[in-house]
């Protein structure tokens, strides 16, 4: 009796630590090489808009990805509006003194890069947000996934 006492407290430990993540989804990029008219969209819904988030950037790669950064432009589309608005991030994957800053696995990293802290969402409904590799190189090879995570702040 005592183990399923001790099973449902760690299930409800396990289950309420998740609370903080609000949404993550990562898509592939077709033949691990991103090509600038790959854009992917990914939708999510905000429902707390007294909340605020953090929003970040997930993408994977080989470790035969050639460059320290990866610039990306990323737009949103609001709930109810036909505008997207837009920036551009330099997001930093590697550096000389550490290499790769993501985790890995063998040969794959993976990064979780803060693009906007402390967001806040100010009309309830589903967002939709565009992502695109502005890089030079086109298409950028050795790119496996790309996506996005919603953290709400504590």
């Amino acid at each position: 009796m005592r183990s399923i006492y001790k099973y449902l407290l760690s299930l409800f430990i396990l289950v309420s630590c998740n609370t903080l993540d609000v949404f993550e989804k990562d898509l592939p990029v077709p033949g691990h090489r991103w090509e600038s008219n790959f854009q992917p969209s990914i939708e999510f819904e905000i429902n707390d808009t007294s909340s605020f988030y953090n929003v970040y950037i997930v993408l994977r790669h080989t470790n035969e990805y050639r460059y320290n950064n990866v610039w990306i432009k990323a737009s949103v589309k609001e709930p109810g509006s036909p505008d997207l608005k837009s920036r551009q991030y330099d997001l930093l994957l590697a550096n000389n003194n550490k290499g790769w800053l993501g985790s890995g696995m063998d040969d794959i990293f993976d990064h979780r890069i803060l693009i906007q802290p402390q967001t806040k969402f100010n009309k309830s409904g589903k967002y939709q947000f565009t992502l695109q590799q502005i890089m030079r190189e086109d298409p950028l090879p050795h790119v496996m996934n790309v996506g996005l995570r919603i953290e709400k702040v504590h």
